[in-house]
């Protein structure tokens, strides 16, 4: 494709170990259809970290023999916390915890070495655009949505016709910092679970590989003494195990999966009181496993979601599609938009 060809836009997510890409045409189709990842380098510090991207954008365009001059957008997404302008916190964050990136505009520096615009999102919100829009097609405009993505934390999204809701400084949607009530998610004598973020009882402290290694795994293994797990080595080692067991349908491992999806309908039960969407979206290493065992955990997510009988007659619940490429794709397609209306 050539500069006098129909015009694209590239989508970047950023992650803490690969850089995955994409790009999407002026009709809004995707011309990749594999992860396209590159090493983010991001431990390096900011330029390594830009070079990556840019490197990332060149793999991409070549593999679909598409010319930089045809790019009118770039869609960048990474981990928070960072506003919505894509300066990362002063405090810096998970991936980006070296001086450098604290309070680093990896968005405007991204602008300024491609010459291009460049739209930002965070990853949460990148993939629940994803979804949305996935799930929505033509009709994604006069949809709603919200988002949980499970991982290391707990990420999200709302999406309101069709756009992110961003908030006054871009942090909306942090749903893993929403507080949630513990009263019968609790086993008994189970300590209350703290947060990262040093919250207590939010939804991230329980709906997280974290939340596994720091509070629930620790308490459970207390009830099934003996158990493999407690074998692993290290609690982080056992964490990362649980989900096999659970796939295996494993006493213990089924308790901490309860728990988890009793968390996560407590937020979407949260979420139907204040934003009442049309579909409630689980994503994450959670799901990213056997049909059987994500058809399972999103029935029990299901279960404990309490709605009114309104709600439930038009409501809901899946799971994100694609969630390797989902952020990508959602960054794309924010950039698209952008173009669309004259923004970028």
């Amino acid at each position: 494709m050539s500069a006098t060809d129909e015009w694209v836009v590239v989508g970047l997510d950023n992650g803490g170990t690969c850089n995955n890409a994409t790009v999407l045409d002026a009709s809004g189709r995707f011309l990749v259809d594999r992860l396209a990842e590159v090493p983010s380098r991001v431990r390096k510090g900011p330029g390594p970290a830009v070079d990556a991207l840019e490197q990332a954008l060149d793999q991409v365009l070549h593999s679909t023999g598409i010319d930089r001059a045809a790019v009118r957008a770039v869609g960048l997404d990474t981990p928070g916390p960072a506003n919505a302008d894509g300066v990362i916190s002063e405090k810096g964050a998970t991936n980006f915890s070296a001086p450098a990136w604290h309070g680093f505009d990896v968005r405007g520096a991204l602008e300024d070495r491609l010459g291009l615009p460049v739209i930002y999102n965070n990853d949460g919100n990148a993939a629940a655009l994803y979804a949305h829009h996935a799930q929505f097609g033509a009709a994604a405009t006069d949809r709603s949505s919200v988002s949980a993505i499970v991982g290391t934390g707990l990420g999200g999204g709302v999406i309101e016709a069709g756009q992110v809701v961003r908030g006054a400084t871009g942090m909306a949607g942090e749903l893993g910092h929403v507080p949630i009530p513990m009263d019968g998610l609790l086993a008994d004598g189970q300590p209350v679970p703290m947060c990262n973020c040093g919250l207590a009882a939010d939804v991230e402290s329980v709906a997280s590989l974290t939340g596994i290694e720091r509070n629930l795994l620790p308490y459970w293994l207390t009830r099934f003494s003996g158990h493999e797990l407690a074998r692993a080595g290290s609690l982080g080692a056992a964490a990362r195990l649980v989900r096999g067991y659970g796939e295996k349908e494993d006493p213990m491992a089924l308790e901490i999966f309860e728990q988890q999806a009793m968390a996560l309908g407590r937020l979407f039960t949260i979420a139907a009181n204040f934003t009442d969407p049309h579909t409630y979206f689980v994503g994450g290493g959670v799901v990213e496993t056997t049909p059987g065992f994500r058809e399972w955990f999103l029935e029990r997510v299901k279960a404990h979601t309490v709605l009114r009988v309104e709600q439930a007659q038009v409501a809901n619940f899946a799971l994100v599609p694609d969630l390797d490429m989902a952020g990508a794709r959602g960054s794309a397609i924010a950039a698209l938009a952008a173009v669309t209306a004259g923004r970028a």
